[in-house]
């Protein structure tokens, strides 16, 4: 007969046992956190650090996407400090106004995120897809940038979501920053010239 004890059954452990266990978890979960810096609070919303963000190739996406899409891509001059983090290409629409949204997001020099998203489709169409809706949500007003109209939209989560049409192209910016971060996107999109096709 073997001389190691006998795994009690389940109908045996006792309370006690249950909460040394939970509080052995807790432990572990613990030091984890504290060796990987625990979390923060942020009651301004997400931020992330410029320096930590993943980089994305932007000039390379967007002239790629300048010689397939069927309008005007523009690279706006965004301001020092600012990093491209993701970009994306899909489709939007459908028949007539089938198209694409070209997107790049950028991490600003305080450590929020914005994007701008271009697209040929329509602009409801386009809305909606931005801000996660079945249909384009109601606007909220509007916003003057250098002579130009952008209506304001309820975006992701809480954020907002600012569209204009510049020449036939539908602009959109989002993100968690704050209005003059928005405004500085939003004229560096009007002030871009459309890249080569």
């Amino acid at each position: 007969m073997s001389d190691l004890p006998q795994k009690p059954d389940r109908a045996s452990l006792r309370m006690r046992d249950m909460i040394g266990a939970v509080v052995v978890l807790l432990l572990i979960i613990g030091a984890v956190l504290a060796f990987y810096g625990g979390c923060e609070f942020s009651p301004g919303g997400p931020t992330v650090d410029p320096d930590t963000a993943p980089s994305a190739d932007a000039s390379g996406e967007l002239e790629r996407a300048a010689r397939s899409a069927a309008f005007a891509v523009r690279e706006p001059d965004v301001p020092d400090g600012w990093r491209p983090n993701s970009t994306s290409t899909t489709a939007v629409g459908a028949g007539a106004t089938a198209s694409v949204v070209v997107r790049v997001g950028y991490v600003t020099t305080a450590g929020a995120f914005l994007q701008l998203s271009q697209s040929g489709g329509d602009a409801g169409e386009v809305v909606a897809k931005e801000t996660g809706q079945a249909e384009p949500p109601a606007a909220t007003g509007t916003v003057d940038v250098g002579g130009v109209t952008w209506t304001t939209y309820p975006g992701r989560r809480d954020e907002d979501a600012w569209v204009a049409d510049l020449d036939g192209v539908v602009m959109l910016v989002t993100g968690s920053a704050r209005e003059a971060e928005f405004r500085q996107l939003a004229t560096a999109a009007q002030e871009a010239a459309p890249l080569p096709r």
